[in-house]
């Protein structure tokens, strides 16, 4: 496999786990940390992150919204959920407050 296709392979596998966390919006970023050690926000910092490696000018703002789909204060209010004591300290646990 060439460099191009891999390329194009990765991004679309990309695209398809944004599109999978939008599909599904009951599943808390505190849970996704729980079990999978990351979450819709460190997805948009590894992408700010690439941004930026790349020489591209990018906020987290940005990146949270090319991840959530919409700014991420709407996000919140549209579809987080209060956490569990159980689970705060969870995340705490994982470096994320």
């Amino acid at each position: 496999m060439d460099e191009t296709k891999r390329i194009e392979i990765e991004a679309a596998v990309f695209r398809h786990l944004v599109a999978h966390l939008d599909e599904n919006k009951d599943v808390q970023n505190i849970d996704l940390m729980d079990l999978a050690g990351f979450c819709r926000n460190c997805l948009s910092k590894w992408y700010r992150a690439a941004a930026e490696d790349r020489g591209i000018d990018m906020d987290y703002d940005q990146a949270r919204e090319i991840i959530y789909g919409m700014p991420y204060t709407e996000w919140k209010q549209k579809y987080q959920k209060e956490a569990t004591a159980e689970q705060k300290v969870a995340l705490k646990e994982h470096g994320h407050d």
